[in-house]
């Protein structure tokens, strides 16, 4: 059995100050969650302070990103070693890096590797564009993010995938469960040709895109379907525990 996992990603929402009422808020309802994993990614600037929040919790911390290099004159970059010091997870490529920030699959592969050998466990993020997948090209699309993505990973690290389709995201359009549920399907035999088919087994795979506490649950009752990456949903408290509480209950279940 995969172990559930829901990651809220902030992106560039929430001050300091905001971001411990946040944490505050929503710790009550999540320390007594323990069959899912669950992860915050705020900004680089809370980090520290929610480190110290939970502390001794349930909860793992995230970053969003991160440079490949561990140290330099690269300004504005954070490096796997900077992260290290202060969380257990990070993302890597998703879908805003890469096309606002034009970030390619070889650099989103370096990172990859950097976060790794960092000790680090990235959540990879893949997924196509709304014209991508209405011109047919949605397989051939996620099929080269994850062998360029994925190459030269060496063999027993955990690294958690999300597929973040881009025409979901923050659109309030999320893709149909099934639909979501094949796609992913694809993802891990992709996969498997990488890091061979019984890491790839064990790789939990994420959904991402408009995910709420109203839909949820036709994710997580799909079966190749591990957990979610929460974006707007994780900044409402009540509602991203609702996430994670019926995610634990739902992959409970018989």
């Amino acid at each position: 059995m995969r172990r559930p996992f829901i990651a809220g990603n902030w992106k560039m929402n929430t001050t300091v100050e905001e971001a411990v009422t946040l944490v505050s808020t929503m710790t009550g309802d999540l320390r007594s969650e323990t069959g899912v994993d669950i992860v915050l990614c705020p900004p680089f600037v809370s980090l520290y302070k929610i480190r110290e929040m939970i502390a001794g919790t349930n909860i793992g911390l995230g970053a969003q990103n991160m440079y490949f290099k561990d140290k330099g004159a690269f300004t504005g970059e954070v490096s796997p070693l900077m992260i290290k010091a202060l969380c257990q997870y990070v993302i890597l490529g998703h879908s805003e890096r890469r096309h606002i920030f034009g970030e390619t699959d070889a650099l989103v592969n370096e990172k990859v590797k950097a976060a790794l050998s960092a000790g680090l466990t990235p959540i990879f993020c893949i997924g196509e564009t709304l014209e991508e997948n209405d011109a047919g090209r949605m397989g051939e699309v996620i099929t080269r993010q994850v062998k360029e993505g994925l190459k030269g990973i060496p063999a027993g690290k955990e690294i958690v995938i999300a597929y973040e389709p881009i025409w979901a995201i923050g659109t309030g359009r999320a893709a149909a469960g099934a639909q979501a549920d094949e796609t992913i399907g694809l993802i891990r035999t992709e996969a498997a040709g990488v890091l061979g088919r019984e890491a790839a087994g064990s790789t939990r795979i994420l959904y991402g895109g408009s995910v709420t506490a109203a839909n949820i649950a036709e994710f997580i009752g799909q079966p190749q379907i591990d957990g979610a990456l929460v974006g707007g949903a994780s900044l409402k408290a009540s509602e991203f525990s609702s996430i994670v509480k019926q995610t634990g209950a739902i992959k409970a279940a018989p």
